[in-house]
């Protein structure tokens, strides 16, 4: 009885592709590329300030956003030291080595920080995180 059932219930399946109008891009996203660093101590700095800014008013104020802070400033120094100045290959390193952070006492995860750290290095290169522009 169940199976008749179900096999009377007609199928539907979504349109054809060829039915949605599909636009094509035609140039691929350009990296967005760092100035040169000139003290990267002081870019730490100033990143690891305004993480924890963002951190505290994004939820609430905790102890433990400091040290989150801290660390993604650290990776993000180093890597800057070795000369990356690529943000997607930041973004990836930040990740990356804060998979290893305990973020069990924060709302937050590595993915949010880095997509952190990438929104306030664009805004303080004038570019809009929403389009790129």
């Amino acid at each position: 009885m169940i199976l008749s059932i179900i096999l009377s219930v007609p199928l539907r399946f979504p349109p054809r592709p060829s039915a949605f109008k599909i636009k094509k891009m035609t140039q691929p996203i350009p990296p967005i590329t760092l100035p040169p660093p000139e003290n990267p101590l002081l870019e730490g700095e100033w990143l690891r300030e305004r993480l924890q800014r963002w951190l505290d008013t994004e939820f609430i104020p905790e102890a433990v956003n400091q040290n989150i802070a801290q660390r993604a400033a650290q990776i993000f120094v180093r890597q800057r030291m070795e000369g990356e100045n690529d943000l997607g290959s930041l973004v990836i390193a930040i990740v990356t080595e804060m998979q290893s952070y305990d973020f069990s006492n924060s709302f937050y995860g590595e993915f949010a920080i880095a997509n952190a750290v990438s929104d306030l290095l664009l805004e303080s290169l004038g570019i809009d995180k929403c389009c790129g522009q």
